[in-house]
């Protein structure tokens, strides 16, 4: 009795964070479920795309025989730009398309939008962790050195790269309700980001007019900020880090704002 009547008398607030737990939570296990086989243990197969894109640039760059473009190591070059810009790809991709996939869980009360949108980015972000364990693991197995010389700055920019996919998903998602197209329109978008995102080249050793240029793609920002992070001599002049988390915060602020003036016609659509 003493128990029941300890949980009746619970703080609004908790109540309300206990209930917004449990709804996210619901919502990353359907997405677990349904998002490969229809069974939960399809999210193995998450973590290994990445690998899978790594292993491919690393099968290339060794039948060609090129030697990578900074550093002794093909594989810690190619690793350190594939990990913020394919985390950067995921998270906004799959909040893109979040609502749209999970319309139906909307009509329930209890579910919102930004449950929605979140349980997906949660989810995303584990599958990020594992697979940058993994990477890690692996090239230590072979031989190479996976470690950042500045771990502190490698985490910041992680983070950073995961406040930019949070808050342009947020955006992505939330305008893909009104204009379906939209999610087609970002993927092209992410496909251009990736190509110019410095993930296979230098950025900082082209002309410093086209470099600057180069720079206004957010990816590219994580993609140098994380080198940095693994190579003592690394250029760091194409880095802001002010751009990066100021894009992510004003992204996921409109994103809000949208959501709340519009949600009405959001459920209506």
């Amino acid at each position: 009795m003493a128990r029941t009547d300890k949980r009746r008398r619970r703080h609004p607030l908790i109540e309300a964070l206990i209930s917004k737990r449990n709804v996210i939570s619901a919502v990353i296990l359907r997405d677990m479920r349904t998002r490969f086989f229809n069974h939960g243990l399809g999210f193995i197969v998450v973590p290994l795309w990445p690998l899978v894109h790594m292993a491919l640039l690393i099968i290339i760059h060794s039948v060609t025989g090129r030697i990578p473009p900074y550093g002794d190591s093909a594989p810690v070059f190619y690793a350190t730009g594939l990990v913020p810009s394919l985390t950067f790809m995921y998270i906004s991709r799959f909040m893109g398309l979040s609502l749209v996939t999970n319309r139906a869980m909307l009509a329930f009360p209890v579910v919102k939008t930004l449950d929605v949108m979140t349980g997906r980015a949660c989810l995303e972000i584990i599958s990020s962790c594992i697979t940058v364990t993994v990477i890690m693991l692996l090239l230590w197995v072979a031989g190479e050195n996976p470690w950042p010389v500045d771990l502190d700055r490698a985490v910041e920019a992680y983070l950073s790269v995961i406040v930019l996919a949070f808050g342009v998903g947020t955006l992505v998602g939330i305008a893909a309700m009104f204009l379906p197209i939209m999610i087609t329109i970002w993927q092209l978008t992410l496909l251009c980001l990736y190509i110019s995102s410095g993930t296979m080249f230098v950025a900082s050793n082209f002309p410093d007019k086209y470099a600057y240029i180069l720079a206004y793609n957010p990816m590219l920002q994580c993609v140098e900020w994380m080198r940095t992070a693994f190579y003592d001599s690394y250029s760091d002049k194409l880095i802001e880090p002010g751009y990066v988390l100021g894009l992510g915060v004003c992204t996921l602020l409109l994103g809000l704002i949208m959501e709340r003036f519009l949600r009405r016609r959001m459920m209506e659509g």
